[in-house]
């Protein structure tokens, strides 16, 4: 069982940056894919991006490709989501998850055993 816990979310105003953590409660943190996924009101949940076990390897949505920025720290239990040039179309729950079984990451959530409790961020335009 592994418990993810959110952090960092706000209100700020397009343009600008937030760094959301997703601290997990795991001394075998490195085995886990790490995804990131975001639910607006009345939408679908939906991926942002993910993170290999090692970190080499990294995948975003088209959405947020080249503004979001996904790094982990093994040592440190600790996933991060660097999001610059925000829009308003950001604005939604955003939600760590971890991936154990499967050999890489995943786009899909269904693929994602652990979720934290989610954070929310909300850009004004």
């Amino acid at each position: 069982q592994v418990q993810l816990v959110e952090s960092g979310g706000g209100l700020v105003q397009a343009g600008d940056s937030l760094r959301l953590s997703c601290a997990a409660s795991t001394h075998t943190f490195s085995i886990y894919n790490m995804g990131w996924f975001r639910q607006a009101p009345g939408k679908e949940r939906e991926f942002v991006g993910a993170i290999s076990r090692s970190g080499g390897s990294t995948d975003y949505a088209d959405s947020v490709k080249g503004r979001f920025t996904i790094s982990r720290d093994n040592a440190k239990n600790t996933v991060w989501l660097q999001m610059n040039s925000l829009k308003p179309e950001d604005t939604a729950v955003y939600y760590c998850a971890a991936r154990l079984w499967g050999g890489s990451t995943s786009r899909k959530a269904p693929d994602y055993a652990y979720w934290g409790q989610g954070t929310q961020v909300t850009v004004s335009s």
